[in-house]
């Protein structure tokens, strides 16, 4: 009976510890794939954003409405390096922001080149003054001499390039374009949008998919998930509003602009990322929702889910300069 006595005592005792030693294990393991989820999360959109502007975020065409190329049937509207919350985006999971990114991938050329002549017959060839800034199956934009209003444009292919005479020619074309620009994209122009949707943060491109539509949201064909519990995404842009501008962020805030002299004040923006853990604790590991720099130290709102403080979280937070913008120089604002 005594030997049986102390069995059972050492078998409580073990068991005491295992569960100790596996709870813990939980927490480590758990609060490790929220840090690595987070991480990678950042670094992906964060990447990205390096890139925004890049032969798509010229003065003239900044805030222009862009019919994108095939495949695409579609236009993107108010064509921006970035745009939080852009409005024909249906929004992500609630309390948490879209991030719409536009960059190209042209290897001359990003400010533009100069269209000399439109040769007769018809809109679909420009003589430029630099032919060799072009390739077949780059995405071009051309512009007029004078910005129409509404800013209506195309972004098409060019079908064929020589070097004399020096033209570019592509399938549709935009007359009345003697003495405007050629804009070019590169051969992969990349319009992607960035939400939390279900619970994972997802990528739309919205080259290859109608990111607009309503339906789609929820399908993981056209909204990829790239990273598990990730539960909120927020934004800012990083305003210079100096007089005249001087290429250094002077305020944050979320007011998105309409004009081109707004865009072009945009000097950086300022993300964050939350990710949490994949295991639900049955008591409060969570006392309050961390914070981040946006909304004057705000937390992030993380009530859409009930059992939120059940869960670990670790937060992520970075600004970065649109370089795109900047190399531009001051503009007559």
């Amino acid at each position: 009976m005594v030997g049986l006595v102390i069995g059972m005592v050492a078998v409580v005792v073990i068991m005491q510890v295992f569960a100790l030693s596996e709870g813990s294990k939980r927490t480590t393991t758990s609060g490790d794939d929220a840090q690595t989820n987070g991480a990678i999360a950042l670094t992906i959109i964060q990447r990205d954003l390096r890139q925004a502007g890049f032969g798509t975020g010229a003065f003239p065409i900044l805030g222009c409405n862009v019919a994108l190329p095939a495949p695409a049937t579609w236009t993107l509207s108010a064509m921006a390096p970035v745009t939080i919350n852009h409005a024909s985006i249906p929004a992500g999971d609630a309390n948490t922001d879209t991030v719409t990114i536009v960059f190209g991938n042209g290897v001359d050329s990003t400010e533009g080149d100069r269209v000399i002549s439109q040769p007769i017959p018809g809109p679909t060839v420009y003589t430029v003054t630099t032919p060799t800034a072009f390739a077949v199956g780059d995405r071009v934009i051309a512009l007029p001499p004078t910005t129409p209003s509404p800013c209506n444009l195309t972004m098409e292919a060019a079908t064929n390039v020589t070097a004399s005479p020096p033209n570019v020619t592509v399938a549709t074309g935009v007359a009345g374009v003697s003495n405007g620009t050629l804009y070019n994209a590169g051969p992969s122009p990349r319009v992607l949008v960035y939400a939390v949707r279900g619970g994972a943060l997802t990528v739309c491109d919205y080259t290859q998919n109608d990111c607009s539509l309503v339906a789609n949201q929820n399908l993981s064909t056209v909204w990829v998930p790239i990273g598990d519990n990730i539960v909120s995404l927020r934004a800012d842009y990083g305003q210079d509003t100096s007089a005249p501008m001087d290429a250094v962020v002077d305020s944050y805030d979320r007011t998105t602009p309409t004009t081109a002299c707004g865009w072009i004040r945009v000097s950086a923006i300022r993300i964050a990322v939350v990710a949490r853990n994949a295991q639900v604790d049955k008591t409060t590991v969570t006392a309050s929702a961390p914070t981040w720099a946006g909304a004057a130290s705000a937390a992030f709102d993380l009530s859409s889910n009930t059992s939120w403080q059940n869960y670990r979280y670790r937060s992520f937070e970075t600004t970065v300069p649109l370089r795109n913008i900047s190399w531009q120089g001051k503009q007559s604002c």
